[in-house]
């Protein structure tokens, strides 16, 4: 066997064997390379990079046998949303298209749930309708936590308001008015939409809101709308119409407990401002 001397390595050549080369996101094979001296490698890539997918990893590294072994806990939101793409593309499997999808959104799952059908389907191995099983499935979550509104919650602060209000209205990306009507005991009997305005303003009726008060034989209403631009302050208008809401009630003998402005994580109220 021929001998080839490198400064003070030996080089011979070794058995066929497979490698395995990791990356952070994906698993390669490289084949075949050669060992040599047992203690050094060179790794010789005769052929194509073949890429591993998730059938061929860890059981602890795939989402589904994961999520059935230690529970739903243990995924990260990257892995959920991976098990909801069941693939990835040529270039990265599901978990890694899933990291690169969240990361768009800031890795925050309510910013995600913005995303419209044609900037999921702007990444590359997302089609239309892996983008509509993400949009289905965090509109579900969604309505999941709306569904404690059934319960007619009682509101014993503007924190409670805010709770019950911001799913529905704190990241939308336009205005929105709502009226919540309470019975005597401060139980939500019903809430509604009076409104759906632009980017920035909403039209109310004031005459369509107490009809709907009296429809619901409400005693109090608690208003609100939301600030797409992220600002709590109130405008001039905000606070007319707050004016104008109040002294129709005074008349119709349906108090106005507090009108509050909801953002994606804050919120003002007008009861806690004392500007009622």
């Amino acid at each position: 066997m021929q001998m080839k001397r490198k400064g003070s390595f030996q080089f011979q050549q070794g058995l066929k064997k497979s490698f395995l080369f990791f990356s952070k996101e994906q698993k390669y094979e490289f084949q075949p390379v050669y060992v040599v001296n047992f203690h050094f490698c060179i790794f010789i890539k005769k052929g194509k990079m073949k890429k591993l997918t998730i059938k061929s990893w860890a059981l602890d590294d795939r989402p589904r046998e994961k999520l059935v072994s230690k529970g739903k806990v243990s995924l990260s939101d990257a892995e959920l949303i991976a098990i909801l793409l069941g693939s990835g593309n040529r270039q990265e499997s599901a978990v890694a298209l899933a990291k690169r999808i969240l990361k768009s959104a800031n890795g925050n799952i309510n910013e995600l749930a913005r995303f419209s059908l044609e900037k999921l389907t702007f990444f590359k191995g997302i089609g239309n309708a892996k983008a509509i099983a993400i949009i289905t499935a965090l509109e579900l979550g969604k309505r999941r936590q709306l569904e404690t509104t059934l319960e007619k919650p009682n509101i014993n602060s503007s924190k409670d308001v805010f709770n019950l209000m911001q799913p529905v209205i704190g990241d939308i990306e336009h205005e929105e008015f709502w009226v919540l009507f309470l019975n005597n005991s401060n139980k939500v009997i019903a809430k509604s939409q009076i409104s759906k305005g632009g980017l920035t303003a909403t039209i109310v009726d004031v005459r369509l809101l107490f009809k709907k008060a009296l429809e619901f034989v409400s005693v109090a209403i608690i208003v609100c709308h939301n600030h797409p631009s992220g600002k709590l302050q109130p405008s001039t208008a905000d606070k007319q119409l707050t004016q104008k809401i109040k002294k129709a009630g005074v008349t119709l003998d349906i108090k106005l407990l507090d009108h509050l402005i909801i953002t994606e994580k804050a919120y003002f109220s007008f009861a806690d401002e004392e500007s009622l």
